[in-house]
């Protein structure tokens, strides 16, 4: 072999030792552990190419040297990397950094609805919940939103989780109001809906629902008003939110649609939006002949099925209960 062919094998052994060692250092910086110590969450923005997630990664503390990542992300079959927000584990090599932004697992996200809520102050709650985008859809139907805890991940529309709402508000009523009790005195689901934001708003005491809800429904057969004074009060605020002062009596004597003392039946539409207990305590009542309730000072109620009995409730509530001032007991 003459001595020109001898160096050009020379180098090309030493590209080929050169290439081998940086195939190792390859392989080992893809394996090796992160420099982080605890899970980190990072959000990449939809758009961001390989290069982009690369120096968010770095900035964030997931990666020691983006390099790697680069390479093995711009080529490596597998997938794209997906947009999101994504929590990466103490640690994380930029192999396991590949994987979960090729997943798509990103982070999930949770907004609770609680029971009783009104419409403005649900979609108040849309507003203020960081990770939702986009702006508010229109204000929906009282009463029309499920009270629940939604998932979401971040970027999804708020317009999107208020139709999650409303088709979950839409099939729970469907589905109590085809098994309704037979002796449920309402002629559409709207107005049992109706009648359950009243239930949800009378009592905090979960095993009180299904009694209330009877005696609301007694008195609708019998044909006496509902005076109810969560009504009242959504008369006084049109939902906007709570009363700041105590009902008097002259709220009570205030003219308007949803002042049950002075209408009869039901309100025109719902006072909140009831949660799923309080809709299958309306449509699924307990057997009662009860017509009144009234507090009985420890957060829960004392009921009656007659006049005289729910007089004698009452002056044991005032004697409990006095304040001074022109309250409406």
């Amino acid at each position: 072999m003459g001595r020109p062919l001898k160096i050009v094998a020379a180098i090309v052994a030493l590209l080929a030792a050169a290439g081998g060692g940086l195939a190792a250092w390859g392989l080992s910086a893809y394996i090796r552990p992160g420099p982080s110590t605890a899970s980190i969450t990072v959000i990449i923005e939809r758009g961001t190419g390989i290069d982009g997630i690369a120096r968010t990664l770095h900035r964030a503390g997931v990666l020691a040297e983006p390099l790697v990542f680069r390479l093995v992300a711009r080529w490596a079959s597998g997938g794209p990397l997906k947009a999101g927000e994504y929590e990466f584990a103490a640690a994380i090599t930029p192999k396991g950094a590949i994987e979960l932004l090729k997943s798509g697992r990103t982070v999930v996200r949770r907004l609770t609805v609680v029971e009783g809520l009104t419409v403005p102050e649900v979609m108040a709650l849309l507003g203020r919940a960081d990770g939702l985008s986009g702006a508010l859809p229109p204000l929906p139907p009282e009463g029309s939103l499920l009270p629940e805890t939604y998932h979401f991940s971040y970027g999804d529309k708020r317009e999107h989780l208020v139709r999650r709402m409303q088709d979950a508000m839409r099939a729970l009523v469907d589905n109590l109001w085809r098994n309704r009790s037979p002796m449920v005195p309402l002629m559409t689901p709207g107005q049992a809906v109706i009648l359950a934001s009243i239930v949800e708003k009378e009592t905090a005491k979960p095993a009180e629902r299904p009694r209330i809800a009877a005696v609301f429904l007694n008195r609708l057969k019998r044909n006496m008003r509902l005076q109810s004074d969560p009504t009242v009060v959504y008369g006084l605020t049109q939902g906007a939110g709570p009363l700041s002062r105590a009902l008097t009596r002259a709220d009570l004597k205030q003219p308007s649609p949803y002042n049950t003392y002075l209408i009869d039946g039901l309100p025109p539409t719902p006072i909140g939006n009831p949660g799923g207990a309080s809709l299958e305590a309306v449509m699924r009542p307990v057997a009662t002949e009860d017509l009144y309730f009234v507090a009985d000072g420890s957060g829960g109620h004392v009921f009656a099925a007659t006049l005289e009995e729910h007089n004698k409730n009452v002056a044991k509530w005032r004697q409990f209960n006095k304040t001074p001032g022109d309250g409406k007991q």
